[in-house]
C-alpha cells in the first residue's frame, strides 16, 4: 500500500455530459488510494447573488478544506457557469479556506493529447519523459491547443506564476502514480501560485 500523504481533492466537471468520467476517476481512486475526495454537488446557487457572495459560498461551503481542484474538461465545460464559479473560488485566497492548486484533465471528447507542465523540470522528467522540447505559448497558441478550455484557465496558463498543469485523460487513466504525482505537485505549489482573477464570473451557460 502506498503510504505517501493523500491530498484533499475537489472535482469540477459538467454534470450533464461528463458524470461518467467523474465516476471513473473516483473508482480509480478507490482502487489505488490516491486522494481524499472532497467533492460535493454544488446544487442551485442564486444567480442574483453578487460575485463575492457566490465566491464565498462555494469556497467556504462547497470546496471546504480541499487543497487541489481537478477540472475535468469536456466539450462544453468552457461555458458552464458553475464550473467557472468553482474555478474562480479555487483560485481565490479566502479567509476561511485558502487558494487551491489546479490540475486540468482533458477528456477524450476534446480530442486533445496536448500537455502543459506547470510545475517545472521535476514534473517534465517524471510525467513526460518522452518530451524533450518545450515551447512557451501566448493566448492564441493556448486557444488553438485547447479549444474547449475554460477562459479562466487560459488566462492563467499564459502566466507561469499560476503553475497549472494540463494532461489528457489517457495519460492518467491507467497510471495511478502519475495522477498521484500531479496532485502532489499541485498541492505543494498552491501557496506560491499567483492567479489571474481579473475576468468577471460567468453569469450564463452557453445555451442561455
Amino acid at each position: 500500500m502506498n503510504m505517501e500523504q493523500k491530498h484533499k481533492v475537489f472535482i469540477s466537471y459538467h454534470h450533464a455530459n461528463d458524470q461518467s468520467y467523474k465516476e471513473k476517476l473516483l473508482e480509480f481512486n478507490e482502487n489505488h488510494n490516491i486522494f481524499i475526495d472532497k467533492s460535493v454537488d454544488t446544487g442551485d446557487i442564486d444567480d442574483n447573488l453578487s460575485d463575492e457572495n457566490i465566491r464565498t459560498k462555494i469556497r467556504d461551503e462547497y470546496l471546504n478544506d480541499s487543497t487541489v481542484t481537478i477540472v475535468l474538461v469536456g466539450t462544453e465545460t468552457w461555458c458552464r457557469k458553475h464550473i467557472d464559479w468553482e474555478i474562480y473560488s479555487s483560485m481565490y485566497d479566502g479567509t476561511v479556506n485558502k487558494k487551491s492548486g489546479i490540475l486540468v484533465i482533458n477528456l477524450p471528447s476534446t480530442k486533445s493529447d496536448s500537455v502543459t507542465a506547470g510545475h517545472g523540470s521535476e514534473e517534465k522528467s517524471l510525467i513526460h519523459p518522452n518530451i524533450t522540447r518545450w515551447a512557451p505559448l501566448n493566448k492564441s497558441g493556448y486557444d488553438e491547443r485547447y479549444p474547449h478550455m475554460p477562459d479562466r484557465i487560459i488566462d492563467n496558463l499564459i502566466t507561469s506564476k499560476a503553475k497549472i498543469s494540463v494532461v489528457p485523460w489517457s495519460l492518467i487513466e491507467n497510471d495511478s502514480e502519475k495522477l498521484r504525482s500531479l496532485i502532489k505537485f499541485s498541492n505543494n505549489d498552491r501557496q506560491s501560485v499567483e492567479y489571474d482573477l481579473s475576468r468577471s464570473m460567468r453569469r450564463q451557460n452557453c445555451n442561455n
